[in-house]
């Protein structure tokens, strides 16, 4: 191998420093040395690789949110609370989401009390007229949840993303009468002679946000979890509507498809079917009409139950759709002894199970605040009060009401330390069940979120040999800890990277985010053992070869069945013997031996 003269000064130098000290010298103790995997004990590997690149929306990532409802209808009758929520959630001083799903609400009939949730109440924009005897838009009706759109798309920007959707039609619209549900949970509940009626209320609605608010409405999906059982009439909440799959989704698709083409919104895409798990997704998209699938610019669903979500991945790349998870949380946990990380390591593991099982192309929250504290209550009804943030909790946020604030805490940044670096336009790279990587050909950056669930500090090894070139320093940004003495996106020192990657400590229960500049995906190399043999062979530089775009790769995807999130099962633990005090001859021994390995230049050509 041909060795540069920088290289075996370097290797000299090493010797002779060892030499000196009479048991060696390690890489922690020398601030001038890089760490790399040959001078450093690595508890853990994440490699990225080309090849496991996202090619769902032709590998662009449109980015992160959250569903309005239900929240944005409790607090938007404050302006300060509105403008707070738009800035923690959609600002550049917080999440950064881009996405938010804005609830077309079907109101409820007048005589009716039972919604006692009191964020759970949306207002229908159809009231009857008794002098008219007829139904008439009021465009006030839904001040609140229309408080909170305008400001977050405005503190989104030009990124800002508004789907529509509905959880019941107008109550008038069904066969019980009620937006709660249907009298028997499993039948179908929109009047046969309303599809149409209730996909023009949908259009009109979304005319008046798009062209009087001047708020561009990008899509809309007609229904919620259809094909369940959870949806009866009379209950606490207005969240479903069943609609069966097959003839009656096709249906609504196609109306829904006709009624915004009347009004003038062509654009704006259609989405099926938001079913509550990615096997119920299957069966609607199989049983879709092909007139119905003509008209679908996007499949989304939900992963609360995460049966068939291989498969509808699977599916998606088959098929060549558009795939969003649109909707989840839950209340799990994560960690060791994790205290108030508990929440956050656990979402962050739900993003990363998912984002490798379907590679969707964006990932939206359910509610960012799901507990209000309220003294008084709302609308005679009493609000859930403060959650125990040790434990597991649904949102990440809670909203207090008596002192019009909105209180933060540890999952809300966990969730951060994904949705404020991994930006929308990106490519999403999946490596492995505790980190997902994304790379930004805009600004050359690669960005990096690695989870340590357990409950000791780790030193991980990231591999990025397959690249064609990446920058000397990585930015690193963490959250650990409690909201009152924790990181809370905390800017730690930059690291400094080797030529094929870099390696850093992940703490003890613990988010951690990197982003790497100067990086250059290229189209990816040969195994680094087959790669290094040809150069051995031939003493010449070896052949990387050519692969597909990357907007033509299969992402590799990897088994997400469970909502709690693991310790890195598919990360590789090596025990380095290395590591630590060496002899002058040793360690002068192995940086010859391995420097072809450390200080290959990114093309593969001798130094």
């Amino acid at each position: 191998m041909l060795l540069s003269k920088r290289i075996m000064a370097g290797a000299v130098c090493f010797a002779m420093a060892a030499s000196m000290c009479g048991t060696g010298a390690s890489a922690e103790n020398s601030e001038s040395t890089v760490r790399t995997p040959e001078n450093t004990q690595i508890d853990s590997t994440v490699t990225v690789k080309v090849s496991n690149a996202s090619t769902t929306n032709e590998g662009i990532f449109q980015g992160w949110g959250t569903s309005l409802c239900w929240w944005a209808n409790r607090l938007g009758y404050s302006d300060k609370l509105a403008q707070d929520a738009a800035d923690l959630f959609f600002g550049d001083n917080g999440l950064r989401f881009n996405i938010m799903r804005y609830n077309i609400g079907g109101g409820d009939a007048p005589e009716h009390n039972h919604i006692t949730r009191t964020d759970s109440a949306v207002p229908g924009w159809l009231y009857w007229n008794e002098e008219n005897q007829e139904y008439v838009y009021d465009y006030d009706a839904d001040h609140n949840q229309l408080n909170v759109l305008k400001r977050a798309a405005e503190a989104a920007g030009e990124d800002a993303y508004v789907e529509v959707f509905s959880n019941s039609p107008p109550y008038f619209m069904t066969n019980s009468g009620c937006s709660s549900g249907a009298n028997n949970a499993n039948d179908d509940n929109i009047k046969d002679d309303c599809y149409d009626d209730f996909a023009e209320y949908l259009a009109h609605v979304s005319s008046y946000i798009n062209n009087k608010m001047g708020i561009t409405v990008n899509s809309v999906s007609p229904m919620n979890e259809p094909n369940t059982n959870y949806w009866w009439a009379w209950n606490w909440k207005q969240e479903g509507c069943h609609v069966s799959p097959g003839e009656n989704q096709s249906r609504l698709i196609v109306e829904t498809a006709k009624a915004f083409e009347n009004a003038g919104l062509s654009d704006v895409e259609i989405v099926g079917s938001d079913e509550t798990s990615p096997q119920k997704q299957i069966t609607a998209y199989e049983s879709y009409t092909e007139e119905a699938k003509a008209v679908i610019g996007r499949i989304s669903a939900h992963t609360y139950d995460t049966s068939g979500i291989n498969d509808l991945g699977k599916l998606a790349k088959e098929e060549g759709f558009n795939l969003w998870m649109s909707e989840v949380d839950g209340s799990g946990t994560a960690g060791s002894n994790a205290g108030e990380m508990s929440s956050a390591l656990w979402l962050g593991g739900k993003i990363i199970s998912d984002m490798n099982a379907l590679s969707p192309s964006a990932w939206v929250m359910w509610q960012v605040i799901d507990s209000h504290i309220s003294e008084e209550g709302y609308n005679g009804n009493t609000d859930s009060g403060m959650p125990d943030t040790s434990k597991g909790f649904w949102g990440t946020a809670v909203a207090d009401h008596d002192n019009r604030e909105i209180i933060l805490t540890q999952k809300y940044y966990g969730l951060g330390q994904f949705t404020r670096y991994i930006r929308a336009g990106s490519t999403i790279i999946h490596c492995g069940d505790s980190a997902i990587a994304a790379y930004s050909g805009e600004t050359n950056e690669l960005t990096i979120v690695a989870l340590n669930t357990s409950g000791n500090d780790k030193v991980c090894n990231f591999d990025l040999y397959d690249l064609e070139a990446i920058g000397e320093n990585v930015s690193v940004v963490r959250t650990s800890g409690s909201l009152e003495d924790g990181e809370h996106w905390a800017e730690l020192e930059d690291i400094s990277a080797y030529d094929e990657g870099f390696v850093a400590d992940l703490k003890a229960n613990s988010i951690t985010t990197f982003t790497v500049g100067g990086v250059t995906l290229g189209e990816g190399k040969p195994d680094r053992t087959t790669s290094e043999s040809a150069s051995d062979s031939s003493n010449a530089s070896s052949d990387t070869g050519s692969v597909a775009d990357i907007s033509s790769l299969t992402s590799e995807t990897v088994s997400a069945n469970s909502k709690t999130s693991s310790s890195s099962a598919s990360e590789k633990s090596t025990d380095n013997p290395n590591t630590g005090a060496m002899g002058a001859v040793g360690a002068g021994i192995i940086l010859a031996g391995a420097a072809a390995v450390i200080f290959r230049k990114k093309n593969d050509q001798p130094l």
